[in-house]
């Protein structure tokens, strides 16, 4: 992906000066500080011996995308609940989704209380919509990894991204000829 980029977007420089522009152009599209952390941990094994032959994170991917909802004017071409936090492509060609679950993705914000804080309810229907676009993109031979978002800002959460992201990795790898 990095030789892309720097074949597109970036030709008159080396390898890890595109590298390091792709990353921050990736990194701005993230929505969250858990997202962030996700993608930041996840990258600092590319400066690591071999790195560049890991697969690529790719943050905020549409799965499937449709241009003619986009003309119809109903939509933006964007199917619902279609745009992944992550998207990997892992050396066994499975195709692995991870996704950062704030409280949008179980509840709905109540207004705020006397303090200005902001709570949320809990909605069985948004859970049970996720719920059930997770078993359909199993079903289409996708694997998916959640992290409730409030774990991923806790002090632990740097280590246990790096441990994920290890064990995945030596799931996936590519398999021996």
């Amino acid at each position: 992906m990095a030789a892309w980029w720097k074949k597109n977007h970036q030709p008159d420089t080396d390898e890890m000066t595109a590298a390091s522009g792709l990353y921050r152009r990736l990194y701005r599209s993230l929505d969250s500080v858990p997202e962030q952390l996700v993608m930041r941990t996840y990258c600092a094994r590319y400066a690591e011996d071999g790195g560049f032959d890991l697969p690529a994170l790719i943050p905020q991917v549409y799965l499937h995308y449709n241009p003619y909802t986009r003309r119809s004017g109903k939509q933006s071409g964007a199917l619902p609940r279609q745009r992944m936090d992550f998207l990997l492509l892992a050396p066994d060609r499975s195709r692995i989704v991870i996704e950062v679950d704030g409280v949008q993705h179980y509840g709905r914000p109540n207004p705020p209380n006397d303090t200005g804080r902001i709570t949320h309810t809990a909605v069985p229907r948004l859970y049970a919509e996720m719920v059930a676009e997770d078993r359909r993109l199993r079903l289409a031979g996708y694997e998916i990894y959640r992290f409730g978002g409030w774990e991923l800002t806790q002090p632990h959460a740097k280590q246990l991204v790096q441990d994920f992201f290890t064990e995945l990795l030596a799931r996936h790898q590519k398999p021996a000829l």
